[in-house]
């Protein structure tokens, strides 16, 4: 359980498709891992299973896409809306596949996450995601790839870096094999980030 001192974190998660980070942090709310609450959960895509899976845990959830607001402004804006009524206090981007407009990156500055299934800078930029990643990591026969935690900025994957560890890769490994290896790291990985920040042991 958290101890008395630690702040509890009020998050807005992002995500595009499966949402599994996004459910191993639902999780470790629930169960006091972490001092923590998902106030929204918003997704570009209608039919992603991130949405699903928050409606199931009774999360409020939002479908916010070009579809819905045509004009890059506006969904900026209907964003910066819903991150402001929740009482959003950090977003936590997890597998999400859509650049943030300016204003909910001035609004939240400094307090929103992303986590890369690489050791940034390598691996990282635009059209660097999921398999495209691992992919890239094993034609250039690396022994290690990893999963880092950092902050977003307006160029994909260069915001500063708040925490990263490695993976081993090993001879045998594919792109599939890889895969599940990052991503389950990835779960527990960002948990204990946020953890580590409602703990006040890193400040954003």
């Amino acid at each position: 359980m958290e101890s008395e001192n630690t702040k509890k974190l009020h998050i807005a998660i992002f995500a595009s498709h499966r949402g599994t980070n996004m459910q191993a942090i639902i999780d470790a709310c629930k169960i006091g891992d972490l001092n923590g609450e998902i106030c929204a959960v918003i997704s570009n895509n209608s039919n992603s299973q991130a949405l699903e899976k928050a409606r199931i845990a009774g999360i409020p959830e939002y479908h916010l896409s070009n579809k819905t607001h045509p004009e890059e402004e506006e969904l900026d804006e209907a964003i910066c809306k819903v991150l402001t009524e929740s009482g959003a206090d950090i977003v936590a981007l997890a597998g999400y596949m859509k650049k943030l407009g300016p204003k909910v990156l001035k609004q939240y500055k400094g307090r929103i996450l992303n986590i890369h299934p690489s050791l940034l800078p390598k691996y990282g930029g635009k059209g660097m995601y999921g398999i495209h990643v691992h992919r890239a990591v094993i034609d250039a026969g690396e022994n290690t790839t990893g999963v880092t935690i950092h902050l977003v900025e307006e160029e994909y994957d260069a915001g500063k870096i708040i925490r990263q560890c490695e993976i081993e890769v090993l001879e045998g490994d594919t792109i599939d094999t890889l895969s599940k290896k990052v991503l389950e790291k990835e779960n527990s990985f960002y948990v204990e980030t946020l953890r580590l920040i409602s703990e006040g042991v890193i400040k954003l």
